[in-house]
């Protein structure tokens, strides 16, 4: 196991291994992942803009009502 400190300003170094490991950089961004008892840290390896494009699109969007059903959806898993 390899341990670490929280800073003042709640920065965190990440140990060289597992830098190594995960294969980061300086700059590389990584995501954290909350589990119940743990916060899995992961590479990111794509954004939005690497994969945009991916899903041909036959028609034109309406992208307020794409928006308007998502928050709809949010709301509904909320108040469960």
């Amino acid at each position: 196991m390899i341990t670490t400190k929280v800073g003042r300003r709640g920065q965190v170094t990440i140990p060289s291994q597992v830098r190594k490991q995960l294969g980061l950089a300086e700059g590389d961004a990584i995501v954290f992942i909350p589990q119940e008892e743990y916060i899995l840290i992961k590479p990111v390896t794509k954004t939005l803009l690497d994969i945009r494009g991916i899903v041909q699109v036959t028609s034109p969007q309406d992208f307020d009502e794409i928006r308007h059903h998502v928050k709809q959806q949010q709301s509904r898993e909320k108040n469960q």
